[in-house]
């Protein structure tokens, strides 16, 4: 298997040249690294050549490096069941510089790009209908993201009494426990039987 994809990585930097930054195999996996600009071109390609077939198109999910200049990749996930392969394209972007939609390549790629840009804000152009899919109308931020708060901004429950729901400003109910490691929850000091054998 990994010497059909060292052939399709050869195929790959031959055919795309400069469009292709990187082209890696590890754990058994193809990735290509493409520019924002060039995605739309090659994808296309993916597609339509006859040494490559990637008509099945899997999945879009990004990744958030906030130490990064560019800090989301936006990743591809194509499959090719003529070939037998599949293959992984990444783009980097960041907060304010958008991507181009693969719409225009991949119809089912809309609701992926939705979701991307709900959970992490990246912005896709070309896109027919970009806004949130998962998050409700009004919800602040973008969940998915490193720097965003594990409480969130927000919490929603049922009011009884106003029969609807009603969103109120997150109001944690005890503090945030302290873990100094010298509290009696760490365990005992005397030895039950077995635990001898882990000293050891």
């Amino acid at each position: 298997m990994n010497e059909a994809l060292s052939d399709l990585a050869a195929y790959l930097r031959e055919r795309l040249g400069a469009k292709l930054t990187q082209a890696a195999i590890a754990f058994g996996e193809l990735t290509l690294d493409v520019e924002a600009a060039d995605i739309v071109d090659v994808l296309t390609f993916l597609r339509d050549d006859a040494q490559c077939q990637f008509v099945s198109f899997i999945d879009i999910c990004g990744a958030d490096y906030p130490a990064r200049e560019r800090r989301f990749d936006v990743v591809y996930h194509l499959m090719s069941p003529r070939q037998n392969q599949r293959i992984r394209v990444k783009v980097q972007t960041d907060e304010d510089t958008p991507v181009p939609s693969a719409t225009a390549v991949y119809p089912g790629a809309e609701w992926f790009e939705r979701e991307a840009y709900d959970l992490y804000g990246i912005l896709f152009t070309g896109h027919p209908e970009l806004r949130r899919i998962l998050t409700d109308y009004g919800f602040e931020g973008h969940p998915l993201r490193k720097d965003f708060p594990v409480t969130g901004f927000v919490e929603v429950r049922y009011d009884d009494e106003a029969k609807r729901v009603v969103y109120e400003k997150v109001e944690l109910k005890q503090e945030f426990r302290n873990f100094d490691f010298l509290s009696p929850w760490e365990g005992t000091d005397y030895v039950l039987p077995g635990d001898e054998k882990a000293k050891q």
